[in-house]
């Protein structure tokens, strides 16, 4: 990956852009969408821009496979990239500017590179094995909080978690110095930029979070599933990013022990 990574972040930069122009074109404006079989909205935008990012991206490196929540998953080797064309589809609708555009990219079992573009914020965060994760120009760092009582906790909402998922993350709240909810993708970029030291959510699909894992990681803070386990393609919904090695282990012990 080391030899490849100029094009793979050319094409990850490339790719967040030409998503961030299509979804201002649509962004605050009338938009008719469609209800999906899990009651997740679709638009216009998200369709639109998948379809433009995998075309980039087979142009660039047609042996790849692509893996995206709209048009699933195409085979290839190589590697595989993956695509969120809108996290966040609801908060879009509603002209909350706090949605995202996400791609990464995966080889050899391990997310080589992500990015997230903020469109309607005039931001791009990158990160990929190489290099340390950048808000647009700026290098990013996360906070160095260890103790759960002085942390804070970011989660989309609340309505993501089962009966048991709610149950375990309100014994972790209970440890905390606070919580708010929403921020859909966005929630993870915070962390990586210092501002957040904990994220936990659920209902989550590999597309939602694998590109977002450099961006936590090469900023120092620590992500993975509610067991501790390295995220990958086949993971399953449930996520929790903390922002030092010793607020990770913390979290867990409470998350994983509801008493």
């Amino acid at each position: 990956m080391s030899e490849e990574s100029p094009r793979i972040s050319s094409a990850t930069h490339d790719a967040l852009n030409t998503a961030s122009q299509l979804a201002m074109s649509y962004f605050r404006k009338p938009v008719s969408f469609d209800v999906k079989p899990d009651d997740s909205p679709v638009t216009i935008a998200d369709r639109e821009i998948e379809a433009a990012i995998r075309n980039l991206l087979g142009e660039r490196f047609p042996g790849h496979a692509i893996y995206g929540e709209e048009q699933g998953r195409s085979s290839g080797d190589g590697g595989t990239w993956v695509i969120d064309p809108i996290d966040g589809t609801k908060s879009f609708l509603l002209g909350n500017p706090l949605f995202g555009c996400l791609v990464g990219f995966v080889e050899d079992g391990v997310v080589q590179a992500g990015g997230l573009a903020m469109p309607a914020l005039n931001e791009i965060w990158y990160a990929d094995r190489t290099t340390p994760t950048k808000l647009n120009d700026a290098i990013c760092h996360s906070s160095q909080c260890q103790d759960l009582s002085i942390a804070n906790l970011l989660t989309s909402s609340p309505d993501f978690f089962n009966a048991d998922e709610l149950l375990r993350f309100e014994n972790l709240s209970k440890q905390l110095r606070y919580r708010r909810y929403g921020g859909d993708c966005y929630t993870y970029a915070m962390l990586a930029g210092g501002w957040v030291d904990l994220v936990v959510e659920s209902g989550l699909y590999p597309f939602d979070y694998l590109p977002l894992v450099p961006i936590v990681e090469q900023a120092g803070a620590v992500i993975s599933d509610w067991q501790g386990n390295t995220l990958g393609l086949h993971s399953g919904p449930q996520v929790i990013a903390a922002a030092t090695p010793q607020l990770h282990e913390a979290a867990l012990e409470f998350l994983n022990n509801p008493g």
